[in-house]
């Protein structure tokens, strides 16, 4: 906010605006002038045009002008108050109609000149509904409501539009004259914005559409520029730290390199090679590895690992849920222990003594590497020499604890992954402090998985199929969207009489009726560690053929013998959360069917269907689930540090995105610490906006390294 002017001034200093309204104000987030002044329309209504009455359109919202001939009060037959003006232009007669309002009585006498915008209707009569309406004095030098292209606000409560108006121009008219401008004059003129005071008038009263258009794209760059800005400070103050400097290379990968029974993909390279790169460059890495389930990306944080291990350090690999992480320990093992590598296991459901002995091993240096959940984090964790922190499915992980695992080292290299493709939209904003590498191209050999999207009256089908596979000597995955009995809304019964809401119906039903003489297992997050690593085991080795379980084997499970997953309620989960589950079958030489159970509610919960069913490619499953959802509901993007988007659409406004992107990134590169005078206005707007998210790349350069 702006300080020691008009614009911090509380929303009480506005005409209208007493001890009630500044309230609901409030829960708008509308508590100072500023606040006003950023609380910015949804929409607009063009009531600049003023069609005479007998050139009206019916079904059309219209705006007209004339004069009030009568005026009635009655009830209707339902008990509605409803009050009725005639209104006249000398080209017809058109009667307005208001229901629950007749305190309108007071305001709409008869020989008023009024201005009126509602749809136009004909039922006995041409009328117009419930319009909003603004009386014409002579001599009035500006309609708020009317005659103009007007702002439509956000309204709640006993907060109207109308009001909401009111006040907006209140604070506009009056206050915009204070507002500062942050952006450097160089940018203003290189990226063809308007000031900062035209684009707030102009935003809530557009003088023209053109101006309106002028407006939105100096307000929406200015966001933008200062998250980028934030993000640019963050990247540079990684930068300029000293890192622990990597020799590349070695006998130890040479023998990782060997003990590989496959060949590596062509975007496995280029992602080794550009950690390979940043670990040898002496400044600490901070990159995201992103790459489409199956793509192999586990491999790469081998080969990042085996890397410190032969440099003298230690490495460590944290994953959002304990079955990841053992699945994770499992498969480093049998690759790396061969190699003399020592490696451990952290979870927080191990018992005391053994978490103890661990915690020892990691102190003391017994311990090359460490996979574990956020046991890793915590504090009785001290590594003796941490040169790398490896953090799996990057997503499920707030900004707080990759901080808390980078403070565990002297600066270590730090590698973040996940297997949600990330749109570019999204990796500008959530992931554009970190450098990134993609991963495309798929292992050869993969066959494709075929997905099918069936319906309620297709289960008796979907589990002939599952039994006719079990048969044959394959496994399947009958996925869950809950644990416990907790229907969903108007949640169906399917042919089988029984809600398949929850696992553990599902479970105890498929074992007694469906699958009755094959091996049915149960797994799901309440369980306790043992039992989880017990049914996890039996079921890689073959011994339960069905395994019925929540979203807890979403990432990082490798059963390459499974090839039917049945999803129960497939419209209940997110379409990239569909794509990670469907990623744990097709990992094996026999072909793959994902079925994707549902009766959906809703034309979104059908488009993501449609989606998931048509493509395998998870970038464009990503974009589509960007689409569909939004940003915030596409990743909890508030979890990453991301700010709330006040103004503009990443989607929509991508390019004004990039551009800003280019500029704040160059101000950066070219003047860290803002101290030319055209930049000096920045620091305090970056303080203000970021202030509990990026403001110690500003303030503190030191704590940004973090």
């Amino acid at each position: 906010m702006q300080e020691n002017n008009g614009l911090s001034k509380s929303v009480r200093y506005l005409k209208g605006v007493g001890p009630k309204r500044s309230g609901d104000l409030a829960e708008l987030g509308i508590k100072t002038v500023e606040d006003m002044i950023y609380y910015l329309p949804a929409r607009y209504e063009d009531r600049a045009k003023i069609v005479n009455i007998r050139d009206l359109k019916i079904g059309e919202a219209q705006a007209i002008e004339g004069q009030i001939i009568s005026v009635a009060s009655r009830r209707t037959k339902s008990g509605l108050a409803m009050f009725q003006a005639g209104i006249t232009d000398k080209t017809g007669l058109i009667y307005a109609v208001w229901f629950n309002q007749p305190y309108l009585k007071d305001y709409l006498i008869k020989s008023k000149a009024v201005a009126l915008y509602g749809k136009v209707d004909r039922y006995d009569r041409v009328q117009i509904m419930n319009p909003e309406y603004e009386i014409l004095k002579e001599g009035d030098p500006e309609s708020v409501h009317m005659k103009r292209i007007v702002p439509v606000y956000p309204a709640t409560g006993s907060l109207s539009v109308k009001y909401l108006r009111g006040l907006a121009f209140q604070a506009v008219m009056q206050y915009t004259r204070l507002l500062a401008e942050h952006i450097p004059t160089y940018i203003i003129a290189r990226e063809h914005l308007v000031d900062v005071k035209f684009a707030f008038r102009n935003i809530h009263f557009p003088a023209s559409f053109e101006n309106l258009e002028k407006a939105y794209r100096r307000i929406v760059f200015e966001e933008f520029f200062l998250l980028q800005l934030a993000l640019a400070m963050r990247k540079s103050a990684v930068k300029e730290d000293s890192g622990l400097r990597h020799r590349a290379g070695g006998e130890l990968i040479e023998e990782l390199k060997r003990a590989l029974p496959f060949n590596l993909t062509e975007g496995q390279k280029r992602a080794i090679s550009d950690i390979e790169r940043d670990m040898s460059s002496g400044r600490p890495m901070n990159r995201l590895l992103e790459g489409d389930v199956g793509s192999g990306k586990t491999v790469v944080a081998a080969h990042s690992l085996v890397l410190t291990v032969q440099n003298g350090f230690q490495g460590c690999l944290m994953s959002p849920t304990e079955v990841l992480a053992r699945q994770h320990f499992i498969g480093l093992s049998e690759l790396l222990m061969p190699l003399g590598i020592n490696i451990a296991l952290l979870t927080g459901g191990m018992d005391p003594d053994t978490k103890n002995r661990i915690h020892s091993d990691i102190r003391e240096g017994r311990v090359n590497i460490i996979v574990g959940t956020h046991a890793i984090i915590q504090e009785a964790v001290e590594f003796k020499r941490l040169g790398i922190a490896i953090v799996d499915e990057q997503h499920k992980f707030g900004v707080d604890q990759r901080v808390i695992l980078r403070k565990k080292g002297d600066n270590p290299h730090m590698l973040v992954m996940t297997a949600t493709p990330i749109p570019r939209t999204l990796a500008l904003t959530v992931y554009g402090d970190l450098d990134i590498s993609v991963i495309k191209e798929m292992p050869k050999g993969r066959l494709p998985i075929v997905t099918y999207w069936v319906e309620e009256d297709k289960r008796g089908r979907a589990y002939d199929f599952i039994r006719e596979e079990v048969e044959k000597g394959r496994q399947a995955y009958v996925i869950c969207p809950r644990i416990d009995e907790s229907p969903a809304p108007d949640a169906g019964e399917g042919l089988y009489g029984i809600k398949t809401q929850n696992v553990t119906e599902t479970f105890e039903r498929l074992k007694e009726k469906v699958f009755a003489g094959h091996e049915v297992g149960l797994l799901h997050g309440k369980m306790s560690s043992k039992d989880k690593e017990r049914i996890m085991k039996s079921f890689k080795k073959g011994k339960i053929k069905i395994l019925v379980s929540t979203v807890v084997i979403e990432v990082g499970i490798d059963v390459p013998n499974a090839t039917v997953m049945l999803v129960e309620n497939a419209d209940l989960f997110g379409l990239s959360q569909l794509h990670q589950l469907r990623g744990r079958i097709g990992r094996g030489e026999h072909k793959s069917y994902c079925i994707l159970l549902a009766d959906p509610r809703g034309e979104e919960a059908s488009e993501k269907l449609k989606a998931i069913e048509g493509t395998l490619d998870g970038f464009q499953i990503a974009e589509a689930d960007l689409e569909i959802r939004g940003p915030g509901e596409f990743f909890g993007t508030r979890q990453h540090g991301l700010p709330e988007i006040r103004f503009g659409n990443i989607l929509k406004d991508f390019g004004i995105m990039e551009l800003a992107r280019r500029e704040a990134f160059d101000l950066v590169a070219r003047d860290p610490e803002f101290k030319e005078a055209h930049h000096r206005p920045l620091k305090a707007a970056l303080e203000a906006r970021f202030r509990d998210i990026y403001a110690p790349a500003v303030v503190n350069r030191n704590e940004a390294r973090l």
